[in-house]
């Protein structure tokens, strides 16, 4: 990444995590600050430079998700990136249908956290032009069939493949071969960049 330092603020009740990220995110140019919970990040609200927040899903007291529905409330606009341990997918994707930009599953490369970092910089730097992206993501699920759609409003939603397919009336793998298509078809290489597109086709 290049220019000028940008403000990452990782908020995150795992002191090591807090220490690792934190590190990898100074030697690549980042200016960090980090929060041990969501009370202490809502604390400095109103005082956040412009920057972006690294939010974990799963703390004790306030967990990812309510403090997200918080700096909403607060009318804190800064795009978050969301930490998750495995299993918690439904949870991640709660969590982008609420507006994060992604969600990257812990342990993560630091190749991953930064990519995920240039997401949400690029909603920071492009926010006016929303609703230009809702109009591509629009033009790009029309590339899909009826059944690919339904498979990919699945997945939004959080759903397992069993449980689409269970919904759909199809095996699992049937699922699979449409998930694939789907991740083709949208020329992406990740479920979240294939939510993020879906999601921003409704406009959200």
């Amino acid at each position: 990444m290049t220019g000028e330092p940008r403000q990452v603020y990782i908020v995150d009740d795992d002191n090591a995590i807090r220490r690792s990220v934190g590190f990898a995110l100074k030697t690549s140019g980042f200016q960090v600050c980090a929060f041990e919970d969501g009370a202490a990040l809502l604390k400095a609200a109103g005082d956040l430079d412009e920057g972006c927040i690294l939010l974990d899903i799963r703390m004790p007291g306030m967990d990812g998700l309510e403090v997200q529905e918080a700096l909403k409330a607060k009318g804190v606009g800064l795009p978050v990136v969301i930490m998750t341990g495995h299993g918690d997918v439904s949870l991640a994707v709660r969590a982008m249908k609420a507006g994060a930009v992604d969600f990257i599953e812990k342990p993560f490369q630091k190749a991953v956290l930064l990519g995920a970092l240039e997401q949400a910089f690029s909603r920071l730097r492009h926010a006016a032009n929303s609703r230009e992206h809702a109009d591509e993501a629009a033009v790009k699920l029309q590339a899909l069939t009826a059944r690919e759609r339904e498979v990919l409003d699945g997945l939004a939603k959080g759903l397992p493949n069993k449980s689409i397919a269970y919904d759909l009336g199809i095996s699992p793998r049937t699922v699979e071969i449409h998930r694939a298509n789907v991740m083709t078809k949208l020329g992406v290489r990740s479920l979240s960049d294939a939510l993020r597109i879906a999601f921003a086709a409704e406009g959200d």
